[in-house]
């Protein structure tokens, strides 16, 4: 498009690159939390659900202001960074992906807990009566009959990155082409009043949006079509 700035769609390309690598970590690390949140009998797993649960309504800057506290100078982030030279993770690419796993964590591992408590104990247990062992079980039992749930996941964790704002510019900053990512660059086109630049990038998001939750629908329709 013409008359617009060169690098417009650095922050579109960050952004994605953020909410892909963020969604594979979710998905291998959230699915088993979901999956003892569902099958395990311990007393306080929800207390370990709530934890999890906690980015649902802990305001931005509160976890931003902690996050930064933990990936400062001072802080576990500071002395990981220090194994290649740098002082802190905060303000760097890592640190976002860091931050944003945290932050869309219930995203993700809610919708596969769900999925997982929908099976039931049957088809587990007629596998045991198999002598299928329970990782074997796991992946070809439980996982394939979770797919809604694992779909509605990746759709809501990337979904969710995708429109961070809060969590990304408290712990990131303002950095073009290494923390500058979609919703910070639509902040910074309104702040300067670059209106046309700001509207195309937000009209892409909206666009996103409706995608999203057209998305999301099919989704429970089918898994609701499957149930019954």
């Amino acid at each position: 498009m013409t008359g617009l700035p060169p690098d417009i769609w650095q922050p579109v390309w960050l952004t994605v690159e953020l909410a892909v690598i963020t969604t594979v970590i979710l998905l291998i690390v959230g699915t088993p939390i979901a999956w003892w949140l569902a099958r395990s009998k311990a007393a306080w797993k929800e207390g370990v659900a709530a934890i999890v649960a906690m980015p649902l309504v802990l305001p931005p800057t509160v976890l931003g202001f902690y996050l930064l506290v933990l990936m400062g100078p001072d802080g576990p982030g500071g002395a990981i960074a220090g194994l290649w030279g740098g002082r802190t993770l905060a303000f760097t690419f890592g640190g976002l992906v860091f931050g944003s796993v945290i932050y869309s964590m219930p995203f993700v591992v809610q919708p596969i807990r769900n999925a997982f408590d929908a099976i039931g104990d049957r088809p587990l247990e007629v596998a045991a009566t198999l002598r299928a062992s329970p990782l074997k079980t796991f992946w070809t039992v439980a996982v394939p009959l979770a797919r809604p749930g694992f779909l509605a996941g990746a759709v809501l964790g990337f979904a969710h990155t995708v429109g961070e704002f809060g969590i990304v510019l408290m712990i990131g900053g303002n950095i073009p082409g290494r923390t500058k990512v979609l919703s910070v660059a639509i902040y910074d086109y309104v702040e300067t009043s670059q209106w046309r630049e700001a509207n195309i990038l937000a009209g892409g998001m909206a666009a996103f949006a409706f995608v999203v939750i057209l998305t999301m629908m099919m989704l429970e329709k089918r898994t609701a079509r499957l149930r019954g």
